[in-house]
């Protein structure tokens, strides 16, 4: 199910400055036109928070990769194989 386009025509970014936002269907984002902060559509609903809004240029904004797969926790883990021999 996607996002109603009236809802879209109203939803606007959560900062003091309310500006529209940019909708990524493929993504399932919506951007700030201007902040650039980047907020998630989860089962299709909007994730209007600013504590969990991507920064623009963040890591996290240019794909999932969530701590799993990031090499900081592959290394971690090597780290504790090493300290327990």
């Amino acid at each position: 199910m996607a996002l109603d386009q009236q809802l879209l025509e109203i939803l606007a970014c959560p900062d003091t400055h309310h500006a529209p936002l940019e909708h990524d269907a493929g993504a399932q984002t919506l951007t700030c036109t201007e902040c650039g902060r980047i907020f998630e559509i989860r089962d299709d609903i909007p994730i209007l928070l600013l504590d969990e809004a991507r920064e623009p240029g963040s890591p996290a904004a240019s794909g999932p990769a969530g701590p799993a797969g990031s090499p900081d926790a592959a290394g971690s883990s090597d780290d504790s194989v090493k300290g327990s021999n």
